[in-house]
């Protein structure tokens, strides 16, 4: 499989483990580029999405796709309302609910949720049994995003220990976003 995009790899709260699909795609596609945030485990949205800007600015942006998980999902969404750039695209991957009781402290200025349309083309990806976010929100998310909706079933917060190794299914969703200018 390859890519004529730009890949930023956007781990959410804590970073992506060794196991992580995102870790193992990285390590498959070289070309693929993790944005390193200052501070994982108490992060402040505003130091967030400005350093996502700062990464994208690298490359032209129409040639870049993010690929968000969990909090990074509202990251994408505050960044696209506060810089208006228009990208190629991005798969966000359980996007996280930082309102819902189940959402872990210790991160700044990321509630409410975003829910502003987005400029680019994405989809998110959702599980019908993530602790972190519920299937409602994760599908009115995507219908505020203006995000193609798919679930995937009982996959946990798509994460480690969802056990989906090198995700084979993610990756033909990133490159259906690469191969087209819009869904």
């Amino acid at each position: 499989m390859t890519f004529s995009s730009t890949v930023l790899i956007l781990p959410g709260l804590g970073n992506s483990g060794e196991q992580h699909w995102q870790t193992r795609w990285e390590k498959r596609y070289p070309d693929f580029i993790r944005v390193q945030q200052r501070d994982w485990d108490t992060p402040h949205c505003q130091d967030w999405i400005e350093t996502l800007d700062r990464k994208v600015m690298e490359y032209p942006p129409d040639q870049v796709m993010l690929v968000a998980h969990s909090l990074a999902c509202a990251t994408v969404g505050y960044w696209a309302q506060r810089f208006q750039r228009v990208i190629k695209g991005a798969l966000l991957v359980a996007p996280s609910d930082t309102e819902a009781e189940t959402y872990p402290p210790g991160t700044s200025g990321f509630a409410p949720m975003p829910v502003q349309r987005l400029p680019f083309p994405s989809i998110v990806v959702a599980s019908s049994n993530d602790f972190y976010v519920s299937p409602e929100r994760a599908r009115y998310f995507a219908q505020r995003w203006g995000s193609e909706r798919i679930d995937i079933g009982e996959a946990g917060h798509i994460n480690a220990a969802s056990g989906l190794g090198d995700w084979p299914f993610g990756l033909e969703l990133l490159q259906k976003l690469d191969q087209c200018n819009s869904l």
